[in-house]
């Protein structure tokens, strides 16, 4: 039987609570945090997780007998198997621990890339891209005579279909996709892309940084063979993320890092590799963080991914209205609130996104101003950088609105210069 999902509101003011940060001042000004595509804040479940394992718990994984560290591998583990579920993986061991996006996608570049590409192979990637999912690429490619070719985008800013059918072919061995753009939003048709891509044998790379946080994520249906993501992003600490990838390919794939806790035997002039996780786990790993990545994980459950999604469209969607209302704004990406994640970049004509930036900050309000990471996009949408607004659970429609307020006051203040 299909099951149909119908989203509840979310209770803004009660999660707001749960969020130390949010009660303090930015120049005298309530905290208006809108940039969570850069990071997300951590709620008191989190933070009290990290206190709890440092206090009660702390000891290394796999590698003792006594108490403490049994209980520390346990809560390792079921941290794993949490993050499994929770983008649909059939296999706990397909998760590995990583620091973030760019270290699960530098992962598949290194031990994918260099084991299996060779002169003459093409890489395609879209000018959407993080640089995070394309200089491993440059990088790789340089190193075994590949090529990269990059799929542009429809006027809207949406990856352009019949251009990737036209690059896609029997070279094809990479498809780099970002699911969801970190600049317009952009969420990419992975099913069709995923599928285009398989007919010719290639493998598909995902970047889930902007996409896992806000989109209910099930690899099973979407179809990458790799996807990557960030725990930092979606409520967890820093320094801690997943990389997702099919067991048959990470089985194959060399490891990343040499060391402790990744081998199975080692001799004088070789060794030989531990099973997977195992396998991409060099070193006394992130311990502490992984279980709150665990926390952070539980806690979007609790709301329901749908909920989040839904909470999104409403917050994007009046935010894209808003802005087409203030004079000299020009909004990148998708006008449809359901076809981009809560990122929404803008210029105000003549005022540099710096300044902008700058004035919002004085009003209490917390934005990103620059290219993103993503030269090459910024660089087709002919802008040297953009202001880029960006909503989460705990934002409201009453932050855009001083969001637009604050605008109005750069943009007076411009016009007198």
């Amino acid at each position: 039987m299909l099951r149909v999902h119908t989203a509840a509101p979310l209770d803004v003011e009660r999660i707001r609570a749960d969020f130390p940060i949010l009660e303090r001042q930015v120049n005298g000004r309530p905290l208006i945090y809108l940039d969570n595509a850069a990071t997300a804040q951590k709620p008191r479940q989190v933070i009290d997780a990290l206190v709890h394992f440092y206090t009660h718990t702390n000891a290394n994984v796999h590698r003792g007998v006594h108490t403490l560290s049994v209980e520390s591998t346990d809560l390792y583990e079921v941290a794993r198997e949490k993050i499994a579920h929770f983008v649909g993986a059939r296999h706990a061991e397909e998760i590995v621990f990583v620091r973030n996006t760019t270290e699960g996608l530098n992962l598949v570049a290194a031990c994918w890339g260099r084991a299996n590409l060779k002169p003459g192979d093409e890489i395609l990637a879209t000018v959407l891209e993080h640089h995070s999912n394309l200089i491993p690429w440059q990088r790789v490619a340089l190193e075994t005579g590949a090529s990269i070719k990059l799929i542009q985008l429809t006027p809207d800013g949406i990856v352009d279909m019949d251009d990737y059918r036209r690059l896609l072919g029997p070279r094809t061995r990479v498809v780099a996709i970002a699911h969801a753009s970190n600049v317009l939003g952009t969420i990419s048709d992975m099913v069709e892309i995923s599928e285009q891509a398989h007919r010719f044998g290639a493998i598909v790379v995902a970047d889930g940084a902007q996409s896992v946080p806000h989109v209910p994520t099930d690899v099973s249906s979407l179809g990458p063979d790799f996807l990557a993501f960030s725990g930092h992003k979606m409520l967890a600490p820093t320094g801690i993320g997943g990389l997702w990838g099919r067991r048959e390919l990470l089985e194959a794939m060399p490891p990343f890092l040499g060391g402790g806790g990744m081998i199975r035997e080692v001799y004088d002039d070789h060794a030989t590799w531990a099973p997977l996780p195992e396998k991409f786990d060099a070193g006394t790993p992130n311990i502490a963080d992984s279980i709150a990545f665990g926390t952070a994980v539980d806690y979007l459950d609790g709301l329901d991914m749908h909920n989040v999604r839904a909470h999104e469209i409403e917050v994007t969607g009046y935010a894209l209205e808003r802005l087409a209302g203030v004079p000299d704004v020009t909004v990148y990406g998708p006008r449809n609130a359901e076809l981009r994640t809560g990122v929404v970049s803008f210029n105000l004509d003549g005022v540099h996104p710096h300044d902008a930036g700058t004035i919002l900050d004085e009003a209490g309000i917390a934005v990103r101003a620059g290219h993103h990471c993503c030269q090459p996009l910024h660089r087709s949408l002919d802008v040297a950088a953009t202001l880029r607004a960006s909503f989460y659970i705990y934002n409201s429609v009453d932050e855009v609105d001083a969001l637009v307020d604050a605008l109005a006051t750069a943009r007076r203040l411009y016009q007198r210069r």
